[in-house]
């Protein structure tokens, strides 16, 4: 028998060995299910012996095995199907729920609203409604008008509606189809307007990744907190707004007090406008907790809440202590920053006196909890990872997100302070800095955790706000902008591109290309949508959507159908604020589930606190307690919501509508995206609540 290293010597050994040349050599290949045996030689005999063995056998032993792999498949296409059966089955039981509940968004909203003399009359708000309405209305009479064309039937009602809808096809060619082609021109050119600006942001995010190009501080990094006289450790403010928000105060409050930074240079001011007495207690004594453990906190609760959280920020600021900072920190209460943000984000302002802001960006705790959060991370992401860095690197401004973020006192006092006249604060107070010549920094690496909102009416009226506010702003600051001795481009880039593209172009062509003038066009086909305007530049503005977050690329078809479905909402706030409706300021507090509650309790709880009777860390069961009854105590449902349910008929109606006209792209599109408002109108896209 050879000897063993002759087993490692390479196929020369083996070649050359005589004593392997004629041995046949049986390779076995195992699975659970099933093995093959595959024999092969290396010389004559073992080819002699395949001859013998061969034929027929080796037949028998392929048909097996392509039996077992169809098999196989079998069992996995079967295990599919039982998933999608039982999704489809749990689909359909949670829109019977919702039916059955008849709960809609015209309900009365259980004080989500924080003031309710601010909400809007039901006759304004019903316009938005009325029109939907009467778009479905005629859709549908249309359809059924042509439907009884096309058939073949007899009587004098036949006769009527064939005469009728001659009637009608030669109305539409004189008088309605050239004023909807258009309205469908004007809105395509839109598009594309804004698709070249979306284009140009990409490839400036390209650029600067290709480049590595990274704000850094024109000082050296900082030296141990330990020694405050060694480094750069000027005094901080860090300010916490929050509204009853009793499932995430302790976290943000616990990571705040553990930020990195000499404990005599910075403060944090608890600015609590709850109006619920039990949430102000547990609030305080968490201040006070905090307080006996060393931290430099204070609390403050406002008699009277005016202006939101812009008028908390500025009751806050007339402190007679905060002249002795400065820099002002923000954090709203469901954000968690990490031990070194102040560490990476205050260096920035030193020997850069023209800075303003430096601004961080966001991450999510909560962002694979379900469909509705994993589109919410799409679009947020590429609005740090793109919008907000590109405009941060070329021309040193961007909006304010409103938190994680860090303000020069200075810039805010020359700004004019924080105004209480929108419901943007954050916006209104970065366009006045901007016009004041103070330039903002955008920290693509520096990340603060926060949450998304999980159920689709928090994410409904957060958007209402995020779109209406931009206008009613854009309103009051637009002779500001014309007046200001700033150059000629930046005028041109605050209003044309930061206001009118993106804040109120955006949503506009959105709705009215998308959900009222592509199904209008399958009843007036003289006017025409060509298919890569429907189809191909929304696919590549999906794509260029979903780069910076590569793995929810299976989700961009879902998620080109969900910003269709809320332009809804979107050019209803946009409107709002243009026109100065009632609904514009609307201040709903964004409803907080504190899903990191215990892991960062626990991680973060101030040491020496007194133990309690139930629990070995200190506050952490009590918290748990404290959550689980609110959640318990809240009274929280689905909705159905009409004016998305109105669309889904709407869409549905035209794709019907296509089939005459056999249009393939058109049909699809208007398909889907049909199903897609009636998913979102039956509420079945986000938190399910039983």
């Amino acid at each position: 028998m050879a000897p063993w290293n002759s087993l490692w010597a390479g196929r020369a050994a083996i070649a050359g060995g005589n004593a392997y040349r004629d041995m046949p050599v049986i390779v076995k290949m195992e699975n659970p299910n099933w093995s093959i045996s595959e024999i092969n030689g290396g010389g004559d005999n073992g080819e002699d012996f395949l001859a013998r063995v061969g034929g027929q056998r080796r037949r028998v032993k392929n048909t097996k095995q392509i039996t077992w792999v169809f098999r196989l498949k079998a069992h996995r296409a079967a295990g599919c199907l039982a998933w999608l059966t039982s999704a489809a089955v749990a689909l359909g039981d949670a829109a019977r729920r919702r039916v059955v509940a008849g709960r809609t968004d015209s309900d009365a909203t259980d004080g989500e609203c924080e003031d309710v003399a601010e909400r809007a009359p039901t006759s304004r708000r019903s316009r938005f409604y009325t029109l939907i309405k009467a778009c479905l209305m005629m859709s549908i009479f249309l359809l059924v008008v042509e439907l009884a064309a096309y058939s073949n039937g007899k009587g004098n009602l036949v006769v009527f509606i064939n005469s009728f809808n001659a009637s009608w096809i030669r109305f539409r060619a004189a008088y309605v189809a050239p004023p909807l082609q258009l309205l469908a021109d004007a809105c395509v050119v839109l598009f594309l307007v804004q698709s070249v600006d979306r284009l140009f942001q990409s490839l400036g995010c390209f650029y600067i990744l290709v480049k590595r190009i990274k704000p850094k501080p024109l000082s050296p990094a900082l030296s141990d907190a330990e020694d405050p006289n060694a480094g750069y450790y000027p005094m901080v403010l860090v300010q916490i707004p929050m509204c009853n928000e009793k499932e995430v105060y302790r976290q943000s409050i616990a990571a705040v007090c553990n930020l990195d930074w000499p404990r005599s240079n910075f403060l944090v001011q608890v600015l609590d406008d709850s109006d619920d007495v039990a949430t102000q207690a547990l609030i305080k004594d968490e201040v006070e907790k905090w307080r006996h453990s060393g931290a430099h906190i204070v609390y403050r609760h406002r008699v009277l809440r005016e202006g939101y959280k812009a008028g908390n920020l500025k009751s806050a600021m007339s402190c007679s202590y905060v002249k002795d900072y400065e820099y002002v920190a923000i954090f709203d209460a469901d954000f968690q920053p990490y031990p070194d943000f102040l560490k990476r984000t205050v260096p920035h302002f030193k020997d850069n006196e023209d800075l303003g802001l430096v601004q961080a960006r966001w991450s999510f705790v909560n962002k694979d909890e379900n469909l509705l959060t994993r589109l919410q991370n799409i679009n947020l992401c590429f609005h740090f990872e793109v919008e907000q860095q590109v405009n941060g690197v070329f021309i040193n401004f961007f909006g304010f997100n409103g938190t994680a973020g860090v303000w020069r006192i200075k810039a805010v006092e020359d700004s004019g302070g924080w105004m209480e006249r929108t419901t943007v604060e954050d916006m209104d107070i970065a366009v006045r800095a901007h016009l004041k010549g103070w330039k903002f920094v955008f920290l693509n690496d520096v990340e603060c955790q926060c949450e998304l909102p999980e159920s689709y009416e928090a994410y409904r009226k957060q958007q209402h706000r995020w779109h209406s506010g931009p206008m009613q702003l854009f309103r009051l600051c637009l002779p500001d902008i014309i007046r200001c001795k700033i150059v000629f481009w930046k005028k041109a880039n605050l209003i044309f591109l930061f206001f009118l593209l993106r804040k109120l172009i955006l949503p506009f062509y959105s709705f009215t290309l998308f959900c009222i003038i592509l199904p209008m066009t399958m009843f007036v086909p003289e006017a025409e949508l060509p298919n890569w305007v429907v189809c191909y530049i929304p696919v590549l503005m999906s794509f260029l959507n979903i780069v910076p977050t590569p793995k929810s690329f299976p989700f961009i078809i879902p998620y080109l159908l969900f910003e269709n479905t809320m332009s809804v909402t979107k050019f209803n706030a946009m409107i709002s604020g243009l026109f100065q409706l009632g609904s514009t300021y609307e201040w709903v507090v964004t409803k907080k589930s504190g899903r990191s509650l215990e892991g960062d309790l626990i991680s973060l709880a101030p040491k020496g606190l007194e133990q309690l009777k139930y629990g070995s860390v200190p506050a952490i069961n009590l918290a748990i307690k404290e959550q689980s009854k609110a959640k318990k105590e809240s009274k929280k449902y689905n909705r159905i919501y009409k004016k998305e349910l109105a669309m889904s008929l709407l869409l549905l109606s035209a794709a019907a509508r296509s089939l005459l006209s056999k249009q393939g792209i058109h049909f699809y599109f208007l398909l889907f995206q049909g199903i897609s408002f009636l998913l979102v109108g039956l509420d079945l896209i986000g938190q399910d609540i039983k």
